[in-house]
């Protein structure tokens, strides 16, 4: 009997060495950068700014030396709660216009915030003098998924948001994320890309969706590890779910 169990406690301690080891996640599997090197300098010259979609909610807001002139240009469609003026918003159709005071249809589809305001400016001057132009874009979200702390939908107040600043609201990803395959998924106007980027790499920073656009979709799948331990789950459940018929059993046997 001293002999099984010996045997029965060093197998014990075998099958739980074997667990913490495959559990035991590397250096090389969750460290961000890993490639970076101290005082290593990467100017940004990247002047990324999103082109505007199919659908995209725009608000733009005219003025001029004359604001009285300007008021034909700048629509209100009610009030605000504190009683100030709600300006109307413009959605772009699905040929890429939107319908402007005055100026009737007017195409933003593929145009940038700074050549959409340069358009508006040149069609503007026959009517205003030096007009400044404000849009922006109201819609602007992106929605983190898998194998994060906060996974969800996001709005956006300004006009660019990084991979790394959306996983930053979405509170990281958790352990067990895939750090070195995380999918972005990118659609304009019907077409949709899927871009695959490293984050333990800092070669990451030059991909082209570095930089999220509007509506954009950022995925984090379980690694290996999580992947593994899903499978170990249903087969301890299983093992467990037999082991306890098999109990009951030899109690009714040796009850009767």
């Amino acid at each position: 009997m001293t002999k099984y169990k010996c045997r029965l406690k060093n197998n014990l301690f075998f099958i739980i060495l074997s667990i913490f080891l495959v559990s035991c996640a590397s250096r090389e599997d969750v460290v961000y950068f890993q490639n970076a090197k101290d005082f290593e300098t990467i100017v940004d010259t990247d002047t990324f700014s999103p082109n505007f979609k199919i659908d995209d909610i725009v608000s733009i807001h005219v003025s001029a030396y004359d604001m009285e002139a300007t008021k034909p240009f700048n629509l209100v469609k009610g009030t605000s709660e504190f009683g100030r003026p709600v300006e109307l918003d413009y959605l772009i159709d699905k040929d890429g216009n939107i319908d402007f005071p005055i100026l009737g249809k007017v195409k933003l589809l593929g145009l940038n915030p700074e050549e959409a305001k340069q358009l508006l400016r040149e069609k503007l001057k026959d009517y205003l003098k030096d007009p400044i132009i404000n849009i922006r874009i109201k819609n602007f979200r992106v929605t983190v998924l898998g194998e994060v702390n906060r996974p969800g939908t996001y709005r956006i107040e300004g006009e660019r948001i990084t991979v790394l600043e959306a996983l930053g609201l979405a509170g990281d990803l958790r352990i067990k994320g895939e750090r070195k395959n995380v999918l972005v998924i990118r659609d304009f106007n019907g077409t949709k890309t899927y871009t695959r980027i490293d984050l333990t790499s800092k070669e990451f920073v030059k991909s082209p969706v570095y930089y999220l656009t509007q509506n954009d979709v950022v995925y984090v799948e379980p690694n290996q590890s999580a992947i593994s331990s899903s499978r170990l789950d249903n087969r301890a459940s299983i093992a467990i779910s037999i082991a306890s018929t098999i109990i009951t059993s030899v109690v009714i046997i040796l009850t009767r």
